[in-house]
């Protein structure tokens, strides 16, 4: 039987150089779930991120922001996950995804990290076990002739891009009911038939 959620974890970088840019995807959806239910994120230097608890479908589910940067990332869910043993399969990783459209959001289980260096170290630190949820926030890749990726992901999207990734994190709300009580296919499947009018290609002025 698959283990029942228990811990979302946002990637993204700390401060306000960063907030708006494509990489803290993951930390918008979980800034707009906190709110939704009226949390208030904490520091936690023991765990090295943001902390909120929410109560969702009558479970307690911990809500964390790594405030170690992207590519230590796994240091602070690794820290967490251990304190209230919680195996990787009680984990959700939501964090950006280039090879996903703005206004696209996709739930998956296991795989690689794909370049992603969030997706790398958290990997790394639970023992080289991929067997988490992911849940995929589309930003889009740069356009010919723009910028590197990792200089892309680094920057802000246009009004427009924003836009449509923010009704993707609304759809993704949306399931997360579903997902907390253990319907992780259901969750899939009614996100993953849910499509937003995504702006024109990505890479443009932002």
């Amino acid at each position: 039987m698959t283990a029942t959620p228990a811990l979302l974890v946002g990637l993204g970088n700390p401060g306000a150089k960063y907030e708006r840019t494509r990489h803290n995807a993951g930390f918008w959806l979980l800034d707009s779930l906190a709110r939704q239910l009226g949390a208030e994120f904490r520091s936690e230097r023991r765990f090295s991120g943001d902390l909120a608890s929410v109560r969702l479908e009558g479970r307690t589910v911990f809500l964390l922001k790594p405030t170690t940067f992207m590519n230590r990332s796994g240091q602070a869910v690794r820290a967490l996950a251990h304190f209230h043993k919680l195996t990787p399969q009680q984990v959700l990783i939501v964090h950006d995804e280039i090879d996903l459209p703005p206004g696209t959001a996709r739930l998956k289980r296991d795989g690689g990290h794909g370049g992603h260096n969030g997706l790398r170290d958290i990997i790394a630190n639970f023992g080289g076990d991929r067997d988490f949820y992911r849940l995929r926030i589309g930003v889009g890749r740069p356009g010919p002739g723009a910028a590197e990726v990792v200089d892309y992901v680094l920057n802000a999207p246009s009004a427009a891009e924003r836009d449509a990734i923010d009704a993707a994190i609304e759809a993704a709300l949306d399931v997360m009911p579903l997902f907390v009580s253990g319907d992780a296919e259901r969750a899939m499947q009614r996100l993953h038939t849910h499509t937003v009018a995504a702006p024109p290609a990505a890479g443009g002025k932002n």
